[in-house]
């Protein structure tokens, strides 16, 4: 399946960690939204978010040492999309600047609110207004 992501994380509690290229950066304690695309495959790529053992390689990968997946919502595209729903959740939560977005003019993809409940439900809003199908990908 070709399409897009997100990938939602809980830190349970706050902590510096470093992130790459990014340097340290500090985390607060709560809820994390990755926006992600993956046009050769979602599941793998998903998969491998997922998988503890990985070469550390995206911004998301070093975040994934400390933070634990607790929720995956995945839509089909054959547009790229992401930026587009990075760009309506950037207006509507607080962001760390330049996460996952060094191949993009996005100012993040990564977006953080204490609540998972509003963050999910803004994530799945935002997909809907895209014309995206979103649903929920097991985790564990």
């Amino acid at each position: 399946m070709r399409g897009i992501y997100v990938l939602v994380l809980r830190l349970p509690f706050s902590l510096p960690i470093p992130i790459g290229a990014l340097g340290k950066i500090d985390f607060k304690e709560g809820y994390y939204a990755y926006v992600g695309s993956a046009m050769s495959g979602v599941e793998q790529r998903v998969n491998r978010h997922l998988r503890q053992e990985k070469n550390l390689h995206w911004h998301i990968d070093y975040l994934l040492l400390r933070a634990l997946p607790c929720d995956v919502i995945v839509a089909e595209t054959e547009e790229r999309k992401e930026c587009e729903l990075a760009t309506r959740l950037a207006k509507r939560f607080p962001y760390v600047e330049g996460f996952g977005s060094s191949d993009c003019g996005c100012k993040s993809h990564l977006f953080y609110c204490p609540s998972s409940h509003l963050l999910l439900k803004a994530v799945l809003e935002a997909m809907n207004e895209l014309g995206l199908k979103p649903r929920r990908w097991k985790v564990g």
